[in-house]
């Protein structure tokens, strides 16, 4: 187990706590942000609106992409808009884009900095996540999966590190996993990790995220 970092002297316990609110704040207001994008986008068809189908489609495409890359942003409303108004052929768009969404995440993740969040946790005083982060830096694979196995409960760490290719598909379809970072969050964590490759979260993601896309497919006419 990790040892409890010696915690700066004087730091009030007033502080952690605004920092964390104003963490918490910021994902409200990103989570409200995402909500309201979506409702400002207009998709209802009319006859006078076919010439500017494929921009108000594009449009949708590139916004639905960049809310599914940001953490904790809800952009699977603008997907299952899409693919209400375009059928089959919205859920072939829906599904590359998601795919094109979480591999951004991923490479976000992989690019971030482990000193950068351990800067980000010491910050917000959570001292014992910062030092593991300290920890799993300089490991290689299968040291991060044996010391995270030893910081998991007994009983889990077995289940969700040697099947976390099935623990990552079941959060990525979770509902309301717009609360623990949504896609995008799920995707930078992974690619923070550096638990699987990346070929292999692609592949992971073609098949989780292909149930409701190929429903609308096969069904949405």
């Amino acid at each position: 187990m990790i040892p409890s970092p010696k915690k700066p002297a004087g730091s009030p316990r007033l502080i952690r706590l605004l920092r964390l609110a104003l963490l918490i704040s910021l994902v409200i207001a990103l989570n409200l942000g995402g909500n309201w994008l979506a409702g400002q986008l207009n998709l209802q068809l009319f006859p006078r609106h076919d010439a500017m189908l494929s921009v108000m489609v594009l449009t949708a495409a590139c916004l639905y992409i960049a809310l599914m890359t940001i953490p904790f942003m809800p952009g699977i409303e603008i997907g299952l808009a899409l693919m209400l108004l375009l059928g089959s052929k919205g859920a072939v768009l829906v599904y590359l884009c998601t795919l094109a969404a979480l591999s951004l995440s991923f490479l976000l993740g992989r690019l971030i900095p482990p000193s950068s969040i351990h800067r980000l946790l010491h910050w917000l005083h959570l001292y014992r996540a910062a030092a593991l982060i300290k920890r799993l830096a300089p490991l290689d694979r299968s040291q991060r999966l044996a010391l995270l196995g030893e910081q998991l409960p007994s009983r889990l760490a077995p289940i969700l590190l040697t099947y976390r290719y099935l623990t990552i598909a079941v959060a990525l379809n979770l509902p309301g996993n717009t609360l623990i970072g949504g896609g995008g969050g799920i995707g930078m964590v992974v690619g923070m990790s550096r638990l699987i490759p990346y070929h292999g979260f692609i592949v992971l993601t073609a098949l989780a995220v292909a149930p409701v896309p190929l429903w609308f497919f096969l069904f949405g006419g």
